[in-house]
């Protein structure tokens, strides 16, 4: 399967009999896009992304920590980019966290596996509404999320709920699970989710496979969702394959069913080149609205 390398730069602090660390972590990437459908068909998107994570241990071997980001996205002056904070205590492969959350549907091991190109992306992903972790301001509201995961062995599952506003009584409120494994050289993954985005009968559904070829980082992958309210059912079938040392090709093919699309299929390939360190990576996909759409630039992670 893909696999994002995040490097971290940390500062050792100490409070008491407690060890402390701070962590600052994340990217920078820019790109040329096209979209065919857009105004301004070719244009440039940046992203610089922080990630500031503080953790400390107690004496019986708990783990605490806060995290939260400040990201900054070409075209998005004027907007807030700090993310709301989330608090977390883990402890023997339970992890339970409250704040501004990563959701269980969100979170799922394989739903954004078909993903192409540098700003990764994909008409097989999720095409419905739901929480997850978010990387600006919340809009509005005293919005809550509660997060708890457990991992033993190969199997990871996960639980979620999100109060869009925990000060309305009347808010209508999402939950998800969500579970992953590994058997063998195959990874399993499912999900749903209820009132997803706080919309009532919002239900959405996911489970996927990926498998990879023994002694390869070659693979391929079948993922079906069901996207809720009017947004249709998906299939997606995709892979990724070295063609060279250090260039990995990676392909999908997705059906939606949804009222209004010009048609059913749509597809997208992508390549990677790794430099050590940072990478270049471009793809070409065609919509549901028979447009397309392409990026290619570099992305260098710290």
């Amino acid at each position: 399967m893909k696999k994002a390398l995040f490097a971290s730069t940390a500062l050792v602090l100490t409070a008491g009999v407690a060890a402390a660390d701070v962590t600052i972590s994340g990217y920078g990437r820019t790109a040329v896009l096209y979209d065919e459908n857009a105004d301004q068909e070719t244009f440039v998107q940046s992203r610089v992304r922080l990630n500031i994570h503080g953790t400390t241990s107690t004496d019986q071997g708990v783990d605490f920590g806060a995290r939260f980001r400040v990201q900054w996205d070409q075209g998005d002056e004027g907007v807030d980019s700090v993310a709301p904070g989330q608090i977390y205590v883990t402890s023997n492969g339970l992890t339970v966290a409250v704040g501004n959350v990563g959701t269980a549907f969100d979170n799922a091991g394989l739903i954004y596996e078909s993903e192409v190109g540098l700003i990764s992306r994909s008409f097989g992903n999720p095409a419905g509404d739901f929480y997850a972790y978010e990387s600006k301001s919340y809009a509005d509201g005293d919005q809550l999320g509660l997060a708890v995961e457990y991992s033993v062995d190969a199997l990871t599952a996960r639980f979620s709920y999100v109060d869009p506003d925990q000060l309305d009584d009347s808010a209508t409120e999402e939950f998800g699970v969500s579970v992953d494994y590994q058997w063998n050289d195959i990874a399993l993954s499912a999900a749903a989710v209820k009132d997803g985005a706080g919309i009532e009968d919002n239900d959405q559904y996911f489970v996927g496979a990926y498998y990879t070829m023994p002694g390869t980082e070659n693979g391929v992958g079948l993922n079906y969702l069901d996207n809720g309210d009017d947004a249709g059912d998906t299939i997606v079938l995709y892979g990724d394959y070295v063609v060279a040392p250090m260039t990995t090709v990676s392909a999908y093919v997705s059906n939606n069913d949804a009222d209004g699309n010009e048609t059913d299929n749509a597809f997208g390939i992508g390549a990677k080149y790794d430099l050590g360190g940072a990478y270049l990576a471009g793809s070409l996909e065609r919509g549901y609205d028979e447009d397309l759409r392409g990026d290619f630039g570099v992305r260098f992670d710290f």
